[in-house]
């Protein structure tokens, strides 16, 4: 099984240049992709990428959509007050 612990960092200029051995590297550990020095993207194998897409149960409902008991408790949930600021976005 490949190793997913290490990774190698690349920037976008050299991975435009080499970009079939980084595909080729991806197989093996994730490629980080800089810009600027700041990662922008990041290469994985296939097979890692739909097991973390596998992993991923957010699910985006329209409020018609939602279950009298999701309604309900949406209806009563409270905010953090750290979040107030947010209401702002409503207006």
């Amino acid at each position: 099984m490949p190793d997913k612990t290490s990774e190698k960092m690349v920037t976008s200029s050299e991975f435009q240049t080499r970009a079939g051995l980084y595909i080729e590297q991806a197989a093996k550990q994730p490629v980080i992709i800089t810009k600027h020095a700041r990662p922008v993207r990041v290469l994985i194998d296939f097979e890692e990428y739909e097991r973390l897409k596998s992993l991923d149960t957010r699910q985006a409902l329209f409020p018609q959509e939602l279950s009298d008991d999701l309604a309900r408790e949406l209806e009563t949930a409270e905010m953090d007050r750290r979040h107030a600021p947010l209401d702002r976005l409503m207006d």
